[in-house]
């Protein structure tokens, strides 16, 4: 605030200066005198007060602060969340992979950072956005984040970048693909998506990108020629092009979309899931190695205790998923058998 208005003041100096020396420069002139100004300036000669003027326009642009208005920053907003303050405490980094935009996601998974905190006293927990999967993907890959909840494909690559698996959301049955489309648009079958476009969160999105397109490939769609894939960065955003009628369909899965029905449902009743996927496991839980075992436990007991009392579930209810669950590496044996078909068959993966 103290920056703003600093800056708000010297721009009225500025202007009150320049309309002050322009004041005293030109005092009222003739048409002959403006007409000799004129043809000076067009002969190229230099007028003496606009000199002033500019000497001292440059003397004040030269500044620090007036200079930072038109430097580009390099610094990429990462918004975080942590309502607790233990600063003598180690601080510990939780990432969420783009289920929703940041301000959804912290609405969801913020009280759940909270209820850690309080817990594990010795422990200080943060929460922390990404604008989309590529920006996830890196922090992941690069052991920034310290716990992190990444879809089924994430959670299988984050094993060869320092991370193991120790738990993942229940209810599998939900971790499926589903297509949409606008109830009037008179798709009634896999083939009528020919020649047409499908939006997707992001290519490396599970079950909102990878299943659908391995579906819609069993089901007679090279979706490398016959369909225009568009990734749209986000659940919400897939769901809203089909709305819209930017795509004919649109990939998601059952926990955004159960959302967006809850919310919005005069919008939701205008589109229908067309078709959905088999299930494969649910988003996972993993952990950097090199954290201390006794932070990792608590961390773990209290995530997996959420569904055994009355807040816990309220934070459930949120997601919305029932539990959270124990896990291992092991665990995500079929994603891999999955992934790897899907390389194999449909399109490749960076």
């Amino acid at each position: 605030m103290i920056e703003i208005l600093r800056r708000y003041s010297l721009i009225t100096l500025l202007v009150i200066f320049n309309f002050t020396v322009s004041a005293a420069a030109f005092p009222l002139e003739s048409v002959t005198d403006n007409a000799k100004t004129a043809q000076i300036s067009k002969e190229g000669s230099e007028h003496p007060q606009e000199t002033v003027i500019m000497k001292w326009w440059k003397l004040l642009l030269d500044l620090p602060l007036l200079a930072g208005w038109n430097k580009q920053s390099d610094d990429i907003y990462e918004p975080s969340f942590s309502t607790q303050s233990k600063s003598k405490a180690p601080k510990y980094i939780i990432g969420i992979h783009p289920l929703h935009n940041p301000k959804r996601l912290f609405e969801v998974y913020g009280p759940i950072v909270d209820f850690l905190n309080a817990n594990i006293p010795e422990a200080d927990f943060t929460l922390e956005a990404s604008r989309n999967y590529e920006e996830f993907d890196r922090k992941l890959y690069s052991g920034h984040f310290d716990f992190a909840m990444p879809n089924p494909y994430q959670t299988v690559n984050s094993l060869k970048h320092g991370y193991r698996v120790f738990g993942k959301m229940a209810d599998d049955d939900d971790f499926r693909g589903i297509i949409l489309v606008r109830r009037d648009s008179g798709i009634n079958t896999v083939a009528d998506l020919k020649g047409k476009a499908v939006s997707y969160p992001a290519p490396t999105a599970l079950a909102a990108t990878m299943m659908p397109q391995y579906y819609l490939h069993t089901h007679g769609i090279d979706i490398n020629r016959d369909i225009e894939n568009r990734y749209v960065g986000s659940q919400e955003s897939s769901i809203i092009n089909v709305l819209r009628g930017h795509v004919a369909a649109g990939a998601t899965w059952p926990v955004p979309w159960k959302t967006f029905s809850k919310e919005n449902p005069q919008l939701a009743d205008q589109l229908e899931v067309k078709w959905q996927t088999e299930p494969l496991q649910n988003n996972g839980w993993v952990v950097r190695k090199d954290l201390p075992t006794a932070v990792i436990d608590k961390f773990a007991a209290l995530l997996f205790d959420l569904a055994k009392h009355e807040q816990g579930r309220a934070m459930l209810a949120r997601i919305p998923v029932t539990r959270f669950e124990p896990a291992n590496d092991d665990s995500y044996e079929p994603v891999q058998a999955f992934i790897a078909t899907f390389i194999k068959t449909v399109r490749p993966l960076e």
